[in-house]
């Protein structure tokens, strides 16, 4: 499913505190990063942000459910990117609340990730 461009722009507008957005191909979606740190996942006109176990857990507490797709074997979730809760889309505030959460575990991803090209060198 391609991204809505007028919904990536409104990602980018929700998120413009955090400074920088780099975007890239991700599963036929679109995901947004700062720096090297990937925080966040667009498909279609569906926002999905990075998460650990603990921050996975909030979110659920706020409604959102982890992203999930059908293959010919049957659902296949993926716990680490759930979706940014509903009141987030519209609420800018709100919005930065959970990116700034989201950057924590997209940090890590990152580092680790940055981490393991240099020992492979």
């Amino acid at each position: 499913m391609s991204t809505d461009p007028d919904f990536l722009a409104h990602a980018r507008d929700l998120f413009a505190g955090l400074g920088p957005i780099r975007t890239g191909r991700l599963f036929g979606g679109t995901a947004l990063y700062i720096d090297d740190a990937m925080f966040a996942v667009i498909f279609g006109d569906a926002l999905f942000m990075k998460a650990d176990k603990s921050l996975a857990a909030e979110y659920a507490d706020a409604g959102s459910k982890p992203f999930q797709y059908d293959t010919k074997s049957g659902v296949r979730v993926i716990p680490g990117l759930v979706s940014m809760p509903e009141s987030a889309l519209d609420n800018p505030d709100e919005a930065m609340f959970w990116a700034e959460k989201s950057m924590v575990p997209a940090q890590k991803a990152a580092t680790k990730r940055t981490k393991a090209k240099q020992a492979r060198k």
